[in-house]
């Protein structure tokens, strides 16, 4: 695979709504680019991915294929605790983000990475594993579920550490994964997480049990996806 020139940010703390008006821009910007160098194969521009990582204040967001009714709380509870709801439109169904959670949003041409959406999925969850071994955790997959999960061998401890959740269309992909890093788990005991009723949520935090440096975790982070995606960073 040759490398992909990506333009990488850290938005720090930014509303969701706005960082999703931003990966909508930079997704039909990519696409935009492909159908041009499609119908002008003599005047070829590059295309740059872009990979985003943030921290959103406490919000729910539902996937276009999940049930409003795992959103377990109404209108009312969801200002009581300062969160925010939208239906959004990538698979899945309802997560959580908020502080302390490293959000990921690869906007990737997959087509020039020579990637289908599963491999593409496959890698970004390799690079949590990779990215959590690190740190002394075993990450596994779980059959029939995407996302980064501890013990999945026993399904009453089998518990997420990370949710995935993606959009692509012609071969560029955006919204991505969140990892819990110090995130306040509480928060998800007002949503069936990602639909599931009998599987639980965990952080690096309360693995570990201590606060994890957010900061450390993003640069081993950006370091893991770089390798696996083979990735040339600018800024």
């Amino acid at each position: 695979m040759k490398s992909a020139i990506t333009k990488f940010e850290d938005l720090g703390i930014s509303d969701y709504k706005e960082v999703w008006d931003h990966q909508e821009e930079l997704f039909t910007q990519v696409i935009d680019t492909k159908l041009f160098n499609r119908e002008h194969p003599e005047d070829l521009k590059s295309i740059t991915n872009h990979l985003i990582f943030v921290e959103h204040p406490h919000v729910y967001t539902l996937g276009k294929s999940g049930v409003q009714n795992n959103l377990l709380i109404n209108e009312q509870f969801l200002n009581k605790i300062n969160a925010t709801f939208y239906k959004i439109n990538r698979g899945g169904d309802i997560t959580y983000h908020g502080p302390g959670q490293i959000v990921g949003y690869p906007i990737f041409d997959l087509e020039e990475m020579n990637l289908q959406v599963r491999s593409y999925i496959y890698n970004l969850e390799q690079a949590i594993i990779d990215t959590i071994a690190e740190f002394g955790i075993n990450g596994e997959r779980l059959d029939g579920a995407t996302g980064v999960w501890l013990d999945t061998t026993v399904p009453s401890k089998a518990r997420k550490i990370c949710a995935i959740g993606v959009k692509a269309s012609r071969y560029v992909s955006m919204h991505g994964f969140a990892l819990n890093v110090n995130t306040d788990l509480s928060y998800f005991n007002h949503i069936n997480p990602c639909g599931f009723v009998d599987k639980g949520v965990t952080s690096l935090q309360k693995e570990l049990g201590k606060p994890v440096n957010l900061e450390e975790v993003k640069e081993i982070l950006l370091k893991k996806i770089s390798k696996i995606f083979n990735l040339e960073l600018s800024k």
